[in-house]
């Protein structure tokens, strides 16, 4: 096995190397100085997304002196609606302003929740490296603890400073969308349409994370040795976040043997203020809490991660990641469901070159029944144990810089390059992944087909899958018309959050697996929830990151209407015909259909087996393996979705490596 590895490494390298070659946007750093700048660059990206969501985590604790902090001197600040809004400039006046709002919805008073989910980056960085722009999306959960609830949900327009001390928000643009108490639900603000919220970029630019630098590279001492340890920082905190969130996804799905081979033997598992448990039979019992392996008919099982923070000790052999989790929970048998709003700080270590989940721990902030809400504060396990924060500032990534010889050989600057590519391609590829979702939501066809490759495809839900971006966009039109207000009275979301990315060897291509959290909003009535998965793929073409496939699977769950919820299912009537293809197919049918993809798609809308809804549990298919064990899923399904119909659509065939499906990127077949 090793002597195949080793000739698996020099045939890959030997591909690489011709790669590079013929690659004409390659702009392989050709000094120390020059690499050393390009590391900045992508750890500026790093910095800029961990202080957005160190601004959720200290939120959530009523910490808004510390909230404050985060933005530069003069920042200005502006909260609202889509016309009036407030406008303020300074860190005291923020910090005022944010206490003030919150009132004893703060996270402090005893049975309230500050709840700030700010997710789905879409960030460019100026070209001189010491500014950027970033879009998120925003969703608020509060609630005093006294009967009082608050939904808030919208964009952030975002902007961001590289000062002395580190990143700071300079500004902070917050678009109000819809709002509403627990009880009735959200709407629209002020019961009207929404307009477009401005972007800050265009489909050419969302795939251009970290423009070219422009210039000369300042002198630096850094070494060769600081240059490797910085990349490794890069490419191990990657490999955490997919373990992480990977480790989210089979929790969900209630695959507690895929659970317990992500973490160590002597593992420890801490549920605050409820109970704790040691070793992998422990981590099998903190499981169980929740119930037997496997879903069964009716069963939500959903913990969403959102704002992770993922901290690399120096050495590499170490790290600690917190985040938010937001249990959605359910029995469509007994119509029962319920609410988690809990913190994760988890421990991970380095063993024999494989990251693995050292120790977890979970502090509980409200539990609450669905049919009821959060207002009363629910049950709370401890209201007073904060779990401590990460670093988000101060150039955090950097460390310290070491005199060392500037003397490097080409072939050693191509390779850490590569590693570092590596990196920056997992922000490429989530940032297409987030401008997709913003596009989509505003049903802008054209923008959204110009977001992929030449060669491109997508499946549209229902119908089937388009080839280029042309076909894409035409599938669009044809789906939902052209005949659309620029005042939207309602919007279907498409979050895409909790990426595992896996990049290929040479950095030029990635597969990307992401949560659909739809929330939705009207004029007219209550929104709602419904869940789902991509699958997808991402190139480097002309030096722009592009989408290469697109693949969403149906709903897992959905919620018929907020007061319902996910558990207000009733199963489907086993004698009804299965639904038939999108009707507007017959006018612009797809280049392949549902029912020709064959097993993969058989269980949905116009497959070609037994069509699958909720409360019924659907198929999960992944793309990779376990990340740690190798252990192949139930449902597995690696490369793109119609690649098996079609494989002239497949990376390989157009000149891609395909990424990673698993444990092997894990194996030192790919550093």
């Amino acid at each position: 096995m090793i002597y195949l590895r080793t000739i698996a490494v020099a045939i890959a390298t030997a591909i690489l190397q011709l790669a590079i070659a013929a690659t004409p946007n390659n702009a392989t750093p050709t000094s120390l100085h020059d690499l050393a700048r390009e590391i900045t660059r992508v750890e500026s990206i790093r910095e800029i997304k961990d202080i957005q969501r160190t601004f959720a985590h200290l939120s959530q604790f009523g910490k808004f002196d510390a909230v404050a902090s985060l933005f530069s001197p003069n920042a200005t600040f502006i909260h609202g609606g889509t016309t009036n809004a407030t406008n303020i400039t300074g860190i005291p006046s923020i910090a005022k302003w944010l206490r003030d709002d919150a009132g004893e919805m703060n996270g402090i008073s005893p049975g309230s929740l500050n709840t700030i989910v700010v997710e789905n980056p879409v960030i460019n960085l100026a070209v001189d490296g010491l500014s950027a722009k970033a879009r998120w999306n925003g969703l608020r959960f509060a609630g005093d603890g006294k009967g009082g609830t608050k939904i808030q949900g919208g964009i952030y327009e975002n902007e961001y400073a590289r000062t002395e001390t580190g990143w700071r928000i300079s500004l902070l643009h917050y678009y109000g969308m819809y709002e509403g108490p627990y009880v009735g639900g959200w709407r629209n603000m002020g019961g009207r349409g929404i307009p477009i919220i401005p972007y800050h970029f265009t489909p050419e630019e969302s795939g251009i994370v970290i423009p070219p630098a422009v210039g000369e590279a300042p002198q630096t001492n850094i070494s060769i040795e600081d240059v490797e340890r910085r990349i490794k920082r890069l490419n191990d905190e990657d490999e955490v976040r997919n373990l992480m969130h990977a480790h989210g996804y089979y929790v969900d799905r209630r695959m507690w043997s895929d659970v317990v081979d992500l973490h160590s033997a002597d593992t420890k598992v801490s549920i605050v203020g409820v109970a704790n448990y040691t070793g992998l039979g422990g981590v099998r019992k903190a499981l169980e809490r929740m119930g037997p392996e496997n879903l069964v008919q009716g069963i939500a099982n959903d913990h969403p991660i959102f704002d992770m923070i993922v901290d690399v000790a120096a050495d590499g052999s170490t790290a600690t990641v917190r985040g938010i989790e937001i249990g959605m929970l359910g029995d469509a048998n007994t119509r029962t469901a319920s609410w988690e709003f809990n913190i994760f700080r988890n421990q991970f270590i380095k063993e024999n070159g494989i990251w693995l989940v050292k120790d977890v721990e979970i502090t509980p902030l409200v539990v609450a029944d669905y049919y009821k809400g959060w207002g009363d504060g629910g049950t709370r396990s401890n209201t007073s144990y904060v779990p401590p924060f990460l670093p988000s500032t101060g150039f955090r990534f950097s460390g310290s810089k070491s005199a060392g010889t500037k003397i490097v050989s080409r072939t050693e600057l191509e390779d850490l390059y590569r590693r570092l590519q590596r990196s920056a391609a997992y922000d490429g590829a989530e940032n297409q992944s987030h401008a997709y979702g913003y596009f989509l939501d505003d049903i802008n066809c054209a923008k959204m087909g110009a977001l992929f490759a030449k060669r491109g495809h997508k499946a549209s839900p229902f119908a089937g899958f388009f080839i280029t971006p042309e076909r894409i966009d035409g599938a669009c039109v044809a789906s939902y018309g052209t005949n659309r207000s620029t005042l939207r009275q309602s919007i279907s979301f498409h979050w895409r959050p909790q990426p595992v990315v896996l990049v290929s060897e040479d950095g030029r291509s990635a597969t990307l697996r992401a949560r659909l959290l739809q929330p939705s909003t009207s004029a007219t009535k209550s929104g709602a929830f419904n869940n789902a998965i991509y699958h997808d793929q991402m190139v480097l073409e002309d030096g722009k990151w592009r989408l290469w496939s697109v693949t969403i699977d149906e709903h897992y769950w959905t919620s018929s209407t907020w007061e319902g919820g996910w558990a207000d299912a009733k199963p489907r009537n086993s004698s009804a015909p299965d639904p038939q293809p999108a009707s507007w197919t017959k006018k612009y049918p797809p280049d392949v259909t549902i029912a020709e993809v064959g097993l993969r798609e058989s269980t949905f809308r116009g497959g070609s087996g037994k069509y699958i809804e909720w409360p019924e549990i659907q198929r999960m298919w992944f793309q990779y393996s376990n990340l740690v064990s190798g252990r192949v899923p139930e449902y597995y399904w690696p490369g793109c979705v119609p690649c098996q119909t079609r494989p002239d659509w497949a990376l390989t065939a157009n000149g891609y490596q395909e990424p990673p499906t698993g444990s092997a990127s894990r194996n030192g077949t790919i550093s």
